[in-house]
């Protein structure tokens, strides 16, 4: 068995493994060093998120049985793919791969803020009246399967190897958790990462009541993309303690912060 044929058989492990250690040094952060107050209480917002979260994790695995990995190792059995039609060395293949569907996933969150209807389900996601990094998992189960649909297509076009395709969707997990966690990071280490990654408080600035803050910095790993697109905001007009978090006229957590009301909110 070779180092590709060992990820592929361990994908499920491996990134449950990755979700249960990053979910656990955020949460421990959050709670030792939190940037703003919250709203509510933690219980009722976990409550909730976890709650939807746990909902698309069994939909998916019921509706898409082999996942992205799978359709990554379909893709290279059949020779699918730009990557898989020239002879690069898989150091080269796994970042090119890895980048490229970073800059799908941002053009995607782009989509869903411009095209109304795919702005019905992501309401969700921004409706949490506060930001943690639960928040970063709380999405709308029609979105992930929307989304399963768009990274599928891309795997499959981009040819993207095995291996690249279950970094990408670690780092995806633990960096929407890093970038949604209400942690506090010093302000040079903060400057010098957002060259790089995404972080807490650039992020922060896209969960913004405000619509122009809102419809800025859509990154969830690579900052690069907001920059060259003229997206990038670096801060909220009411600073990060200032700024309120949520959808305007969205504010009762019976529709906000309970799974009913959250499934339910795309149609209000």
């Amino acid at each position: 068995m070779n180092f590709e044929q060992f990820v592929l058989a361990n994908e499920p492990l491996i990134r449950v493994g990755f979700f249960v250690g990053v979910f656990a040094l955020v949460a421990l952060w959050e709670l030792a060093s939190p940037r703003r107050a919250l709203k509510l209480t933690r219980q009722q917002r976990w409550t909730a998120n976890l709650g939807i979260v746990l909902l698309n994790t069994v939909m998916v695995r019921l509706l898409f049985p082999a996942a992205a990995v799978g359709m990554a190792a379909l893709g290279v059995a059949k020779g699918w793919g730009l990557l898989n039609n020239f002879s690069l060395p898989l150091w080269l293949a796994v970042p090119l791969a890895v980048v490229a569907m970073d800059f799908v996933i941002w053009l995607q969150h782009v989509m869903m803020h411009a095209v109304p209807a795919f702005w019905r389900l992501h309401r969700v996601h921004h409706a949490d009246l506060d930001c943690d990094l639960t928040t970063g998992a709380r999405f709308h189960p029609i979105e992930i399967v929307l989304s399963m649909g768009i990274k599928f297509a891309t795997i499959a076009l981009l040819g993207a190897p095995v291996l690249a395709v279950v970094i990408f969707e670690v780092l995806l997990s633990a960096c929407a958790m890093f970038n949604h966690g209400n942690i506090r990071l010093p302000a040079t280490l903060d400057r010098v990462l957002r060259w790089f990654i995404v972080t807490p408080d650039m992020h922060r600035v896209h969960h913004s009541i405000e619509d122009d803050e809102s419809n800025s910095n859509f990154g969830f790993n690579l900052t690069w993309w907001d920059r060259l697109f003229g997206t990038y905001r670096e801060q909220a007009r009411a600073g990060q303690l200032g700024m309120t978090i949520g959808l305007r006229g969205h504010t009762d957590p019976h529709e906000v912060a309970r799974l009913p009301g959250m499934l339910v909110l795309p149609f209000r």
